[in-house]
C-alpha cells in the first residue's frame, strides 16, 4: 500500500513551495514552524533543542536574554517570517490542492490563526469548486480533505462528492482500499458526520477496519501514524497533542487543579489575542469544581437545598443561613459574576449579568437533584440521569462565560438561545458527561457517592454486562457528535468563535477523562507538557 502521513504529506507540499532561504537549516520541522527558528550571523539556533538551551543560545545572539534588543531582534524576525509566509500563501492558486494541503498543515501545527485571512480566501474559493465541479477531482486525498476543510468552517457541503469512491455494487473501489493516505482520508473526514449520512457511516467503518488491519505490515513509524489517526482524529482532538503522543517521559506531578482548570480555558479560547478573556474563564471554570465538591463531599441536604435557593434568588440577604464555608463560597461567586460582568460590558456594551446567574442556577439545581437522588437512595433511569447531567456537567456554564466573554453577535435572539442549552451546548455537554462517566477513576475523594450513565444503563437492563454498556455510551457520544458537526455548520445564530471554543471543548474532554489505573491521566499531562514545555512558539504562549 502506498503511504505517508496525511500531516507529514501536507507539511512536505508546505516545504516545497516556501523558498530555502525561509529557514537557516532548511530542517522541515524548522521551516514548516516559520518563527521556531532564528538565523543570527548565519548559525541557526533550533527552539527543538531541549539541551541546555538558554545557554546555547546565549553563544549565537547579539544581546543577552533579558536586553531589550534580544526581545526586539526576535519579534522583529518573526514578522517577518511571518509576512514571508502570508505572501507565500496569498500567492498560493486557491483551487489547488496544494492550498489544501497548506491549510492542513498549519492547522496542524497550531499556527493557523496567523493566516485566517489567506485561509478563509482559500476556503471560499474551494466551496465554490465543491459547489460547481462536485466530482471533477484528480486525487484520492482531495476530495475527503477538501470536504473535511470545508465541514470544520461550517460550510453545509453535501456527501454526494464520496460517490468517486464507490463502485456500481455501492462498495468502495480497491483502490481506495491500497491507498493509506486516502483511507486516513476517508477516517478524518467521516468524523464530521451530521447523522443520517450513510454514506460517512459506511467510510469511517470502512476505513477504520482496513487501517486496523493493515498496522500489522507496516513498519513501526508508519504504523504509529495509523494509529494515532485512528485514536485522534484531527476534528476530535486537541492541537500540538497528535504530534507528541507517545514519544514524551510521562510527567511526574500530583494532580493540580488550578493547572486544569486553565487547561480548560487555553484548550477552548486558543486565539493568542484573547489572554484576558482566557484568565477569567478560569474563575468560573473553578467554581464548577469547587461547588460540584461541596455538593458531592461536604454539604448536607439541608445545606445544599438552602445554598441552592439562595442561588436561584441571588439573595444576599439570606446567606446568614449557610455555614460559613457556603458563605465564603456565594460571596466569592457573586464577586467573580460581578466582576466578569463588568468586564464584559466594559469591553462589549453588554451587561451579562443575569445570564450568568442563571446558568448558575441551572447548575446548582442539576447538583441538587443529584444529590437528592444519593440521599434518598431512588436512583435514576439511566436517560433521565444522563438529561440532568448535561446541566450538572457545568458546560452550560462555560460556554455562557464564552459566548459573552467573546462579544460576538450579542443580540436578543442570541442571548435567550444562550440562556436555553441550545443544541450546540447539549451536545457538548453530552460528549463530556458521557465521558466523565467512562472514566475509570472512582471520582477524587468522592468515595463512589457519584453515579455513572453506566451504572444506571446496567441497572436498567439487567443481565448487561459493562462493556455492553460502554459500548452504549460510546455509541451515544458518537451521536452527540453527530449533532455538533450540524450546529456548527452554516447558517448557525453563533459567531465563528464561539462554535470554534465549543468544538475546543469537546475535542479536550478525552484528554480530560482518560483515567489510567492510578487514578491519573497521563493523556492530560503528555499535553500539558507539549503545550506548555514543548511549545516552541512564542505567539502561542498563555500571554
Amino acid at each position: 500500500m502506498a503511504f505517508s502521513s496525511p500531516a507529514f504529506s501536507s507539511v512536505s507540499s508546505f516545504i516545497s513551495i516556501v523558498p530555502e532561504k525561509f529557514s537557516g537549516t532548511g530542517k522541515p520541522n524548522l521551516l514548516v514552524r516559520g518563527c521556531l527558528s532564528t538565523n543570527y550571523e548565519k548559525q541557526s539556533v533550533s527552539l527543538d533543542n531541549d539541551t541546555d538551551f538558554r545557554s546555547n543560545l546565549l553563544k549565537h545572539l547579539k544581546y543577552p536574554i533579558g536586553h531589550p534588543s534580544f526581545a526586539e531582534d526576535i519579534h522583529v524576525e518573526h514578522a517577518r517570517k511571518l509576512k514571508a509566509f502570508k505572501h507565500m500563501l496569498s500567492r498560493v492558486r486557491k483551487d489547488s490542492f496544494e492550498g489544501l494541503a497548506i491549510i492542513d498543515a498549519v492547522q496542524r501545527l497550531g499556527i493557523d490563526y496567523h493566516f485566517q485571512e489567506e485561509i478563509q480566501q482559500i476556503i471560499r474559493r474551494q466551496y465554490v469548486i465543491s459547489a460547481t465541479y462536485p466530482f471533477q477531482h484528480h486525487y484520492l486525498q482531495e476530495i475527503p480533505l477538501r470536504f473535511r476543510l470545508l465541514r470544520q468552517e461550517g460550510y453545509n457541503v453535501p456527501t454526494d462528492m464520496f460517490n468517486k469512491f464507490i463502485n456500481k455494487d455501492g462498495k468502495f473501489k480497491q483502490r481506495v482500499r491500497e491507498d493509506i493516505n486516502s483511507l486516513m482520508g476517508l477516517y478524518e473526514a467521516s468524523q464530521l458526520c451530521i447523522g443520517g449520512e450513510d454514506v460517512l457511516d459506511e467510510a469511517r467503518q470502512f476505513s477504520s477496519k482496513l487501517l486496523n488491519q493493515s498496522m500489522s505490515h507496516l513498519d513501526p513509524y508508519q504504523a504509529k501514524v495509523v494509529r494515532n489517526t485512528l485514536l485522534y482524529p484531527y476534528h476530535r482532538s486537541s492541537a500540538r497533542w497528535w504530534k507528541d503522543l507517545g514519544l514524551a517521559k510521562k510527567l511526574e506531578f500530583a494532580r493540580e487543579q488550578p493547572l486544569k482548570w486553565y487547561i480548560w480555558s487555553m484548550a477552548c479560547l486558543t486565539d493568542a489575542n484573547l489572554s484576558w478573556q482566557r484568565i477569567e474563564l478560569t474563575k468560573p471554570i473553578s467554581f464548577i469544581y469547587i461547588i460540584d465538591d461541596i455538593f458531592d463531599v461536604y454539604g448536607t441536604l439541608d445545606e445544599l437545598t438552602i445554598f441552592t435557593e439562595i442561588v436561584n434568588r441571588w439573595d444576599h440577604a439570606a446567606i446568614d443561613q449557610l455555614p460559613d464555608y457556603m458563605k465564603i463560597c456565594f460571596k466569592v461567586l457573586d464577586d467573580i459574576t460581578n466582576e466578569i460582568s463588568y468586564k464584559v460590558y466594559k469591553e462589549h456594551g453588554f451587561n451579562p449579568v443575569h445570564s450568568l446567574r442563571k446558568a448558575w442556577s441551572s447548575l446548582c439545581n442539576a447538583f441538587l437533584v443529584e444529590a437528592k437522588w444519593f440521599a434518598s437512595e431512588n436512583m435514576p433511569k439511566a436517560e433521565e440521569y444522563l438529561k440532568n447531567g448535561i446541566i450538572s456537567s457545568g458546560v452550560h456554564v462555560v460556554l455562557v462565560h464564552i459566548f459573552f466573554l467573546l462579544g460576538q453577535n450579542v443580540t436578543k435572539e442570541t442571548v435567550e438561545l444562550i440562556d436555553n442549552n441550545p443544541g450546540i451546548i447539549s451536545s457538548t455537554a453530552t460528549i463530556l458527561r458521557l465521558w466523565d462517566d467512562l472514566g475509570s477513576a472512582k471520582d477524587e475523594n468522592q468515595e463512589g457517592k457519584d453515579g455513572s450513565y453506566v451504572h444506571y444503563y446496567m441497572k436498567e437492563h439487567q443481565g448487561s454486562i459493562v462493556q455492553a454498556a460502554e459500548e452504549h455510551a460510546m455509541s451515544k457520544i458518537s451521536d452527540a457528535w453527530k449533532c455538533l458537526n450540524k450546529e456548527c455548520l452554516s447558517p448557525n445564530p453563533f459567531p465563528a468563535s464561539f462554535t470554534r471554543a465549543s468544538l475546543n471543548l469537546a475535542r479536550m474532554v478525552p484528554l480530560m477523562y482518560s483515567y489510567d489505573d492510578k487514578q491519573r491521566l497521563p493523556s492530560l499531562e503528555e499535553y500539558i507538557k507539549s503545550l506548555l514545555f514543548e511549545n516552541e512558539e512564542p505567539t502561542r504562549g498563555v500571554y
